[in-house]
């Protein structure tokens, strides 16, 4: 398994990411497709200050992630594990994202 090459798909939209429907300062998700057959490959790339976090792709017509991938580390099955940094006052200030070997990369707005 390997990341995909986006350069090989169209880029569909661009939008600031939003995970459990809570908005992540900082953090923009690109979402590409490209014909696959009958079906819609997709990859959403996530990035924070023009630095790539992670990837993760599959098809349109899945529910859930098929593949992903933490910049720097080996691809994954299945979705990733992400969770939301919040500051003492309980506001999202980023959003990290859970490596192969167990340890947490991502980002955090300055405060």
């Amino acid at each position: 398994m390997h990341m995909p090459d986006i350069s090989t798909y169209r880029q569909h939209r661009v939008v600031d990411a939003v995970f459990d429907g809570t908005a992540v300062p900082g953090l923009v998700a690109e979402f590409y497709r490209r014909p696959d057959g009958d079906r819609i490959a997709t990859v959403g790339r996530y990035l924070t200050g023009g630095r790539e976090l992670f990837r993760a792709w599959g098809y349109t017509d899945e529910e859930h992630c098929r593949h992903s991938a933490v910049t720097g580390h080996p691809p994954a099955n299945g979705c990733p594990v992400v969770r939301l940094v919040r500051d003492d006052a309980g506001s999202v200030v980023g959003l990290e994202v859970r490596t192969p070997d167990g340890d947490w990369a991502g980002t955090r707005q300055p405060q």
